[in-house]
């Protein structure tokens, strides 16, 4: 593979970082006061899945989130913290990339009427994919340093 400036596995360790940068920005730019202490982020969600087209989205939210607001609150604020961390150190890498992944397809269900957000899913999915297959924690990672899943 011809690359220019860095190699290869040095870009991937670039889109895994800005990965992470880019779940740290989700984070950083939450209110948590309004997610923790007045629930806002979870009642946004519960209306847009209670109005949501597909059935099974309105009944899972249902089921599993309104339940448990400030839990699922303190899930999804301090998921993204983790993600964003654990993608730009380098530390239990495949492990965030799949988690992240699975929190964008998540996101992009819910959302399944918002384009925009549509876009930023899919894309950090496409950068979830693309990082774990090609097992970006090769280089510039705690991973790397330590000798996990090498």
């Amino acid at each position: 593979m011809r690359t220019i400036v860095l190699g290869g596995t040095e870009w991937l360790a670039v889109l895994r970082i800005g990965l992470g940068l880019w779940w740290l920005e989700s984070w950083r730019h939450k209110d948590r006061k309004a997610w923790f202490e007045r629930g806002t982020g979870i009642a946004w969600a519960a209306d847009v899945a209670g109005k949501h087209r597909w059935p099974v989205v309105r009944t899972g939210f249902r089921r599993v989130v309104e339940p448990r607001p400030r839990l699922m609150a303190y899930v999804v604020v301090y998921a993204e913290l983790a993600l964003g961390l654990g993608l730009v150190a380098g530390f239990l890498t495949p492990v965030a990339l799949v988690a992240g992944l699975l929190l964008n397809l998540l996101y992009l269900v819910l959302m399944i009427h918002d384009w925009a957000e549509q876009g930023q899913n899919a894309m950090m999915a496409l950068i979830s994919l693309v990082a774990l297959f090609a097992m970006s924690w090769q280089t510039w990672s705690l991973d790397e340093a330590i000798g996990l899943f090498l």
